[in-house]
């Protein structure tokens, strides 16, 4: 029996969590899903059962390989779908997650085919995350992340984490998407702002900004 709409959310959520190297514990998959403990408990018993999840011994969960399998299922329709709705119906890339979020249980595998080939077979969505294959090895690389770099650096941003609608809207103005690169200049200290030149501009971002910038430092 293969996962239900709410439990191929689960499987997603723990597939989110692990590939950040997260651990994905029951209380992480109730914040990131919005539910509470004992909803969150009772979901992961039912995809113990199917044999979706399971308990390693250091604690935490990790996903089988048909869980994983189905995992990527839902990363693969959710990430074509903002791909989709960003190139052909010009939605912004801050609104397409949770549209994505709504339609990724609807779509079949003839219509995400379809959707996949009139775009040309992307490998990465709007946010630089890479599009899962229908077979074969996935990798999910965040690379470095924007607060890691130091003065001087130069910074290309690959991925751009789609958690927050507002923060992603606010980095979309100041030109902070895929394929940008950054120099890097001074950090306040302090916890204060890190300075940065995009197409010629100086910024000053905080540290929950540049936690949600990844890419990788160039010679």
């Amino acid at each position: 029996m293969g996962a239900t709409r709410a439990g191929e959310d689960y499987l997603k959520a723990v597939y989110g969590l692990l590939s950040c190297g997260e651990r994905a514990t029951t209380g992480a998959l109730a914040r990131r899903l919005g539910v509470s403990s004992p909803s969150a408990s009772a979901m992961i018993k039912r995809l113990e059962s199917q044999r979706l999840v399971e308990r390693p011994a250091g604690g935490g969960l990790r996903l089988t390989p048909e869980g994983e399998r189905a995992a990527l299922r839902v990363v693969r329709r959710h990430r074509l779908l903002e791909t989709f709705l960003a190139r052909t119906l010009g939605m912004t890339w801050d609104e397409v997650h949770a549209e994505a979020e709504l339609l990724e249980h609807a779509v079949s595998d003839r219509l995400e085919e379809r959707i996949d080939q009139a775009m040309g077979r992307p490998t990465r969505d709007p946010h630089g995350d890479p599009i899962p294959p229908r077979s074969g090895q996935h990798r999910e690389d965040w690379g470095d992340r924007l607060d890691s770099a130091r003065r001087g650096d130069r910074f290309r941003v690959v991925r751009v984490s789609d958690r927050d609608s507002e923060s992603l809207r606010y980095l979309g103005t100041l030109g902070l998407v895929p394929g940008a690169v950054i120099q890097i200049g001074e950090k306040a200290p302090f916890g204060g702002p890190l300075w940065i030149s995009v197409a010629g501009q100086q910024r000053a971002l905080g540290a929950p900004l540049t936690r949600l910038v990844h890419g990788r430092i160039e010679p």
